[in-house]
C-alpha cells in the first residue's frame, strides 16, 4: 500500500505514455513507409510530391476552406462569450452551447446535406411553395466547388467549441484591472489592450491551433459534402493510399508525414512562446 501511494503519479502516467508511444510508433513507420519502394529506401517519393498537379490543387482548396472556417469560428465565438459569458455560465447557457457538443461532425454533415442540399428539407419546402420553379434552382450549398457546406458543418461545430474554451478564460478574467483602469481615467480601449487581449491571447491561439491542425487533416466531412476535384488533403490521401499504383501509396504516407512534422513544429513553438505570457500573467494575478 506504501508502495502504491508514492508511486501513484508515475502509475497515473503510463496510460498518457503507452498512447505517446502508440502516436511516435504510428509517425515511424508511416515514415518508414513512405520511403520504401519495390527497390530499397529512397527520398525520390518526398521529391515527386510536390509535381503533383492533384496536390497543389488539394493545398491551396484545404487552406482555404480551413482559414474560412478557423477564423470565422474564432471571432463568432470569441464575440458570443464577450458579450453573453455571464449568461452561458448559467445551466441553460450552457446546456445550448453543449448540446451540438455531442453530435459528431459526421452527422453534423449529414444533417447539412438533408438540410441544404438540392434535393434537401429546404429547397423541397421553397419548391412546395412555389417560391422557386424547381429544386435545381436553389443554390448549390453542398458538394459545392467552394466548400460552402463544409464550412457551414465546421461552423455548427466549431463555434460551440471556442466558446466552452473561452468561457473559463473570461469567467477568471481579473476584473479589480477594471477598477485601476477606470481610475487612472482609461476605457474600454485601455482595457481590451492592457486586460483582456493579454488574459485570452493564449487560448486564442491555442484554440486557432486545435481548429487548424482537425480541419485541415479531417476525413468525413470533405468526404461526405466535399467534391472529387479538388479535394482536401486527407481524401487525397485516401485515395492515394487505395488507389491501384504503389507510389500512390508512398505519396500518401509522405503528404501525411509532412503535415504531421509541419502541424507539430508550429504547435511546439506557439505552445513555447504563450505558455510563458501565460504564466507571468497568472503569477502577477495571484500576486495583486
Amino acid at each position: 500500500m506504501k508502495w502504491y501511494q508514492t508511486s501513484k503519479p508515475a502509475v497515473l502516467l503510463i496510460p498518457a505514455l503507452l498512447f505517446l508511444l502508440l502516436i511516435v510508433y504510428s509517425l515511424v513507420m508511416a515514415f518508414a513507409e513512405s520511403i520504401r519502394s519495390p527497390e530499397g529506401w529512397t527520398w525520390a517519393y518526398y521529391g515527386e510530391l510536390f509535381m503533383q498537379r492533384r496536390l497543389i490543387e488539394s493545398l491551396g482548396y484545404s487552406l482555404s476552406i480551413t482559414f474560412v472556417s478557423v477564423f470565422l469560428s474564432v471571432l463568432i465565438g470569441w464575440a458570443v462569450v464577450r458579450w453573453f459569458y455571464s449568461f452561458i455560465d448559467e445551466p441553460g447557457g450552457k446546456w445550448l452551447v453543449w448540446i451540438p457538443m455531442l453530435f459528431p461532425h459526421f452527422v453534423w454533415g449529414y444533417f447539412v446535406l438533408l438540410l441544404l442540399g438540392q434535393s434537401g428539407l429546404i429547397s423541397s419546402f421553397f419548391y412546395q411553395a412555389g417560391w422557386l420553379s424547381s429544386r435545381e434552382a436553389f443554390p448549390v450549398l453542398t458538394q459545392d466547388a467552394y466548400g460552402v457546406g463544409i464550412i457551414i458543418t465546421y461552423l455548427w461545430k466549431e463555434i460551440p467549441f471556442v466558446i466552452l474554451m473561452l468561457l473559463p478564460a473570461y469567467l477568471q478574467l481579473p476584473k479589480q484591472y477594471g477598477e485601476v483602469i477606470a481610475v487612472l481615467g482609461g476605457g474600454r480601449k485601455e482595457w481590451f489592450k492592457t486586460v483582456e487581449w493579454p488574459w485570452v491571447q493564449p487560448v486564442i491561439v491555442e484554440i486557432t491551433l486545435i481548429l487548424t491542425a482537425f480541419i485541415f487533416t479531417a476525413y468525413e466531412v470533405p468526404a461526405l459534402l466535399g467534391i472529387s476535384y479538388p479535394q482536401m488533403t486527407a481524401v487525397l490521401a485516401y485515395d492515394w493510399f487505395y488507389g491501384a499504383a504503389w507510389e500512390e501509396r508512398s505519396y500518401a504516407f509522405g503528404l501525411l508525414c509532412l503535415i504531421a512534422f509541419i502541424l507539430g513544429a508550429i504547435a511546439l513553438l506557439s505552445f513555447a512562446l504563450m505558455n510563458r505570457r501565460r504564466w507571468l500573467l497568472s503569477k502577477s494575478s495571484h500576486q495583486y
